[in-house]
């Protein structure tokens, strides 16, 4: 097992409470806002911790757009203020999004153009803003992405597991049995996984991948990665897991968890049963079945055509007897 950890460079950075990090210059005069035009709504990627890390682009749309929706007010205050960013904020989190997407579409269609940030990272990756970002393309109002940091894409670079196939989880059901259903249809995914986690449940979540997925498969868990306490945890399953046990990762700041796909040297027997599991993880999240059949090919040893029959045959199981 590697424990890696990269403190913050003292004369590049300054703490500010207890995750935030600001450059020693702050913004001051606005940027020029040539990117922003009317009736747009901006997605916007913001930092994860540490705000050097925030484009000049996004300083730049932010401070050019008539309406910023945001998950918490206050928290995007202190990113807002420190950029010299005085617009109208608005909050859109899970429990008004819907509501709220009414009177954003109403906005875009007035000419104001609006962004959308989340507390960290890119909003609508496991944060609100999907089913914004939904309906207002549905309506045919012009989405932009402001692109930047994204915490599962930042892990994944970083951690040395297999990048040209991988699945990104998000936040597992918070019930064990949920948690644990969900982990066995994730099992025979010969891709990496990728999975965020808060503090509160990363015992619990840890132990149930090691009980679901067994204690070999090669694993990675970034902590705090930006700021100033980022650490990065190499080993397998159990090692992992121990190491939690023994304090080597402590349970404070958000996590990020990558796991190893299934064996791609399976048996033809085994790759069967994977096969089928694969089919119904797709099938259940309703891709379609060209998707589903295009994935298989790449992730199996099965042809199109071959692939293309097993997902038809798998849909035509699950259909009531006419």
């Amino acid at each position: 097992m590697i424990t890696e950890h990269t403190p913050a460079e003292p004369g590049d950075l300054t703490e500010v409470g207890n995750t935030d990090f600001l450059p020693e210059v702050q913004w001051a005069e606005p940027i020029p806002t040539r990117w922003v035009e009317p009736g747009v709504l901006y997605v916007v990627a913001t930092p994860i911790g540490n705000l050097a890390d925030m484009t000049a682009r996004a300083i730049a749309v932010l401070q050019g757009v008539d309406v910023i929706a945001c998950e918490d007010t206050r928290h995007a205050r202190k990113l807002l203020d420190h950029f010299a960013i005085r617009n109208r904020v608005v909050a859109l989190h899970e429990h008004n999004e819907a509501a709220r997407t009414t009177e954003v579409a109403g906005w875009l269609s007035a000419g104001q153009a609006v962004a959308l940030i989340s507390d960290a990272g890119t909003p609508a990756i496991s944060d609100p803003g999907s089913l914004l970002v939904r309906r207002l393309a549905e309506l045919g109002h012009p989405v932009s992405p402001i692109p930047g940091t994204c915490a599962a894409i930042a892990a994944l670079s970083a951690s040395g597991l297999d990048s040209t196939h991988f699945w990104f989880e998000g936040f597992l059901p918070a019930k064990a049995q949920g948690r644990a259903a969900r982990l066995q249809q994730l099992a025979p995914l010969p891709a990496t996984l990728i999975f965020y986690e808060a503090p509160h449940r990363i015992r619990a979540m840890l132990q149930a991948v090691c009980a679901e997925l067994g204690g070999t498969r090669q694993a990675v868990v970034g902590r705090e990665m930006t700021k100033r306490f980022e650490s990065f945890v190499r080993g397998n399953l159990a090692q992992v897991c121990a190491a939690l046990d023994d304090g080597s990762i402590p349970e404070r700041g958000e996590f990020v968890v990558l796991i190893a796909g299934a064996d791609a040297a399976a048996s033809p027997a085994a790759e069967g049963i994977a096969v089928a599991r694969l089919m119904d993880v797709l099938i259940a999240e309703q891709a379609p079945a060209r998707m589903i059949a295009r994935l298989l090919t790449q992730l199996t040893s099965l042809k199109r055509n071959e692939a293309y029959a097993a997902v038809q045959a798998r849909l035509d199981e699950g259909r009531p007897d006419e």
